[in-house]
């Protein structure tokens, strides 16, 4: 393939030698091992320094190389690498995937892509949207009336399909309502009806399905009906027998539901708008709204604009169906989705701020540009450029932003990286005027569909990496909503089905997944096998994490943690079970990199006093359980 060899040290050696195992045309990994870190944790939200990882820090990284360390539960935070252990570390953090082309979308995520689609096409509005954001506790106020001060904090995301679709028609109706009294106050006032008597409030109801087909040829497209004609009627009827005269407008003084349909009708024609998407028109003294096309040049029918979504959750809904009404849907809009590669752009750096500020009430002067290049932009993995053949996609392999446009007007960035067998997702963040939109979440299935399309160029593509899972933060669960996931194995690195390690994890947060996986298929490698295991699985759809993982449904804090190292190696190893690969006694073939050389361990061990190859040794005994024997041959381990 294509493309220069990015080395952060120069040189080579002798015979004895190594270049990178991912080939010479994509580079070499250099590191530098920082050893066990500590720092506080984002999840447990516990006062001391109880998440615990091994840590490198990366001057280059292949594609290939970092598709294996995210294969053996590493992630990196910009140039850092780090890798949790296990059984110290306060939550247990286990790599997440699926299969792109096994997804499937749960209602919850197909609601998020119509109502983006809504947004869209114009009938949805950001001034009042009907949604509520992804995080519980970010108001966004639909209406500005003090009900919805008292209550949008309390709004809900997950709703069924059914109680949208239930809202929507009545915030429709309350809207059709709206319109009518407005034609009877109208004729009211040009003498159509009398303005001595008081007339009765609008009240239209939507037509069920039944009902519709038990009428004539087109009733199939009706939507709304009104009986307020024969009210009205009514109302004048009682009057003139109390000898109170009827409006002289009417024809022959006739004081009939057609006559009285017949004047609405033609007053609503003066309040519609030519943006419309109902008809109405009048029917034996019904007053009827139809979808536009069923309009007939034969019949007297009009036009009415009205909103296919209004604010929500406003107990007083006139308020907000006359604040909608102020509104009115139409307008299209355009959303375009770019892929650029890893660099500053002021305009995002704007838009982080935005976020972080808002969304996480970071105080301005903690949200720099030198933190956020360091996490979000800064990147050690070599860039791969396309080649033209099927091995390679069209963006090349790398470090990516993944910007989502709307109308010119930057909305998200999403931060990812593409390697040779799978897109990782790292972080998103998004304009908290869109919160309504669940940006996360279709940020999410976009990625998933972005997998998907590119298959057909790079053959290889075929996961989506959520980052890590935390069963033990509630707030982390989320992520087993995209289904069909699974959680990768801490000892033996074996790919184990969500649904199978869920009910483990709800006994204790670290558990070896593949011994149960293997005892499904039935190798008894436990001495114990768990008593009772359920089908229960607790998903959250807040977003709770850290700087380092996944934001699919946006509510993750970008904090820079506070770490130390150690070398302490008191307590427990990767596992009580051993190593099952590893040969921890030989690190002979470690590949190191000393002052532009690369070279084996074992032909640089004598360069060594006894005293320091006993350090050395012990750090690269850790270092190769982290990493793995193969990956240990290939990376450099630099030494300056």
């Amino acid at each position: 393939m294509a493309g220069k060899m990015r080395r952060s040290e120069a040189g080579s050696s002798s015979g004895s030698s190594s270049s990178s195992g991912s080939g010479s045309s994509r580079g070499e990994t250099v590191v530098v091992d920082c050893g066990r870190c500590k720092s506080s944790c984002g999840y447990c939200k516990s006062p001391g320094r109880t998440s615990i990882s091994h840590g490198l820090w990366a001057h280059s990284i292949t594609v290939d190389d970092y598709q294996d360390l995210l294969d053996q539960g590493w992630r990196r935070s910009g140039c850092f690498l780090y890798k949790p252990e296990m059984e110290r570390t306060c939550c247990p953090s286990y790599t997440i995937r699926l299969r792109a082309s096994d997804f499937v979308p749960s209602k919850e995520q197909q609601r998020v892509s119509r109502r983006v689609q809504r947004f869209l096409d114009g009938m949805l509005d950001v001034k009042n949207p009907v949604e509520a954001t992804d995080d519980p506790t970010i108001s966004i106020n639909t209406c500005t009336c003090a009900c919805h001060e008292a209550s949008s904090s309390g709004m809900k995301d997950s709703l069924s399909d059914q109680s949208e679709e239930k809202r929507s028609s009545e915030q429709i109706v309350s809207y059709l309502s709206e319109q009518l009294d407005k034609a009877v106050n109208k004729c009211t006032e040009h003498g159509g009806l009398p303005s001595g008597i008081k007339l009765p409030k609008a009240s239209v109801k939507k037509v069920s399905q039944g009902k519709r087909k038990l009428l004539v040829e087109g009733g199939k497209d009706l939507l709304y009906s009104s009986n307020i004609a024969f009210q009205i009627a009514a109302t004048l009827n009682r009057a003139k027998s109390a000898n109170k005269e009827p409006s002289p407008n009417l024809e022959n003084n006739a004081i009939t539901a057609k006559a009285i349909a017949e004047t609405l009708v033609a007053s609503v024609d003066q309040l519609a708008q030519s943006s419309s998407s109902l008809a109405v028109r009048a029917c034996n003294g019904h007053i009827n709204f139809y979808g536009a096309a069923t309009q007939s040049p034969t019949e007297s029918s009009e036009t009415l604009s009205g909103p296919e979504e209004s604010a929500r959750g406003c107990k007083r809904k006139s308020c907000c169906s006359r604040k909608n009404s102020e509104h009115l849907l139409g307008k299209r809009r355009r959303l375009e989705v770019r892929l650029k590669r890893s660099s500053f752009d002021p305009e995002e750096f704007d838009l982080y701020r935005r976020y972080q500020i808002n969304v996480h009430n970071d105080a301005p002067d903690h949200v720099t540009e030198s933190s956020y290049r360091r996490f979000l932009v800064d990147s050690p993995l070599v860039f791969v450029p396309p080649s033209g053949d099927s091995l390679v996609p069209p963006c090349g392999f790398g470090s990516f932003h993944q910007q989502y446009v709307i109308d010119g007007h930057l909305i998200a960035v999403g931060v990812i990286d593409i390697l040779p067998k799978c897109l990782s997702s790292k972080y998103l963040f998004w304009d908290p005027d869109y919160a309504f939109l669940s940006v996360g979440k279709y940020s999410a299935l976009q990625e998933i569909n972005w997998v998907k399309e590119n298959q057909v160029h790079c053959p290889s593509l075929q996961h989506y990496y959520l980052g890590y899972y935390i069963h033990s933060c509630s707030k982390m669960r989320y992520k087993a909503a995209y289904r069909p996931s699974e959680l990768l194995c801490p000892l033996r690195y074996q790919w184990v089905p969500i649904d199978v390690a869920s009910p483990l994890l709800d006994k204790k947060p670290y558990v070896v997944l593949s011994d149960f996986a293997l005892l499904q298929n039935g190798e008894s490698l436990l001495p114990h096998v768990p008593e009772k295991i359920t089908d229960e699985q607790q998903h959250d759809d807040n977003v709770h994490g850290d700087l380092n993982d996944i934001l699919v449904d946006d509510n993750e804090e970008m904090v820079e943690p506070e770490t130390e190292t150690s070398d302490d190696e008191s307590g427990p190893e990767t596992s009580g079970h051993g190593s099952v690969e590893i040969e921890n006694g030989d690190v002979s073939e470690i590949l190191i990199g000393l002052k532009g050389a690369r070279v084996r361990y074992q032909d640089l061990r004598a360069a060594f006093g006894v005293k320091e190859q006993k350090y050395l040794e012990s750090q690269l005994h850790r270092y190769k359980r982290s990493v793995g024997a193969e990956l240990s041959k290939r990376i450099v381990y630099s030494l300056g």
